[in-house]
Order: C-alpha cells, then sequence, then structure tokens
C-alpha cells in the first residue's frame, strides 16, 4: 500500500518543544516500515494552525489523494491533521471513503467503520479541547492585564524583567542571534549554521537543536 505522509507545527516554540517535525516524520516512518507499507513522502507544514485547512503543505496531500497517487494518508497525531469536526467530516466524505486514513497515535484505522466512529470521537473531544483551552488563556490574560502584567510570549533573545512589566536581553540567546546574523552575512546555509550551533553547544530554551526555520527567521531579527 503507497502511502503520503504529513506532519505539520502550529509555532516555532510547538516546533521546540512540543512534538515536532522529526519526532512526527520518525513515528510515521516506523509505522510504515513496521507494517510494509511504501511511504512515497512525508509533507509538513510549519507555522500553520490546524484550525482550517489553508496550508500549501496540506493542499499537496490533498491533490495527491484526489489524483489517486496514493492509496492513504498516514499522520502521526490526528491533530495534526485538523482539530475541527466541519472539516474532519469534509476530509472524510471527499477523500476517504475510498482511501485510508491512518492515525500512528489512536491507532485508527479509517477502513473500518469502528475505525470512522472512533475517529469522530476523538475529534470531537480535540476541538473541545482546543475552545476550552482558549477560553482559559483569554481569562489569564485579562487577570494580567488588569495587574498590569505584561502578556505574550517572550522572543527568543530576550527575558522577563524581575517586575514582569517588560522585556530585557537575554545575553546568551543574544550570542546565538549574532553568530546566526555573522554566519548568515558569510553565506552560510542554514545547515551548516545548526551544525555549528550544535557544536558550539547552542541550543533552543527546551534544549532542543535549532530547527533550519527557526534559524532562519533569528537570522532577520
Amino acid at each position: 500500500m503507497k502511502m503520503i505522509g504529513y506532519c505539520r507545527v502550529s509555532t516555532e516554540m510547538q516546533a521546540d518543544e512540543g512534538y515536532s517535525l522529526d519526532a512526527q516524520r520518525e513515528d510515521i516512518t516506523q509505522y510504515c516500515n513496521l507494517y510494509k507499507m511504501e511511504l512515497v513522502e512525508i509533507v509538513s507544514d510549519e507555522g500553520r494552525s490546524a484550525k482550517n485547512m489553508d496550508r500549501p503543505g496540506l493542499a499537496k496531500v490533498l491533490s495527491m489523494l484526489r489524483n489517486k497517487e496514493v492509496d492513504g494518508l498516514i499522520v502521526a497525531k490526528l491533530d495534526r491533521l485538523t482539530r475541527s469536526v466541519k472539516d474532519l467530516g469534509h476530509l472524510l466524505d471527499k477523500y476517504f471513503k475510498d482511501l485510508n486514513l491512518i492515525s500512528v497515535s489512536e491507532k485508527i484505522d479509517t477502513s473500518s467503520a469502528n475505525g470512522r466512529f472512533v475517529l469522530n470521537i476523538l475529534i470531537s473531544v480535540a476541538q473541545y479541547e482546543r475552545e476550552a483551552t482558549g477560553e482559559r488563556v483569554k481569562r489569564g490574560m485579562a487577570q494580567k492585564k488588569s495587574l498590569g502584567q505584561r502578556c505574550g510570549n517572550i522572543p527568543y533573545g530576550n527575558k522577563l524583567s524581575s517586575d514582569s512589566l517588560h522585556l530585557e536581553d537575554n545575553s546568551r540567546e543574544q550570542q546565538v542571534i549574532q553568530m546566526i546574523r555573522e554566519l548568515r552575512a558569510n553565506k552560510m546555509s542554514l545547515q551548516d549554521i545548526a551544525s555549528r550551533l550544535s557544536f558550539h553547544g547552542y541550543s533552543t530554551r527546551s534544549g532542543n537543536t535549532f530547527t533550519l526555520s527557526h534559524i532562519s527567521k533569528l537570522s532577520r531579527m
């Protein structure tokens, strides 16, 4: 069976601290090897939300499914594909009546009626969790604002001041940014820069290696 793989991260922070693209690719590849499936390609979307299907990588995947270039789609985790019940219903009706949708983490295979039933339950729960989390975040930010505290993510290269009201430079992270700028100015590739950072012991805040997209973003800061 020929399969196309798909993975996604919504933010740089998720790429560093969450279910990274590399981890998703590894899970997809191992699953296909285990069940003797031919993995044609793994397509990814970086910095893209699953709230809608407006994603270039996903568009490519759906085109391949529509043209019957593969027998199905495999994802490491269902919420990498979509968090919307409406979008899931559309995908199941339009693409996965004749083709397979497999989720490694949830052990779902839509080739069976039971798999389709479980899939709908899981995606409903995922949408509920996303909406509930959004409500909690809004309440928390409103409380912070009422106390005069700063809201939002802290950009790489900065840290929160002791009074929690403003940002100040993070000296180590500023060193990384400066190093990346200098290497890019010398026409070094993103992959070579990633290797250089790893060699010198530099890592993300979570202790992971820098992704190429993260390095590209930092070079433009």
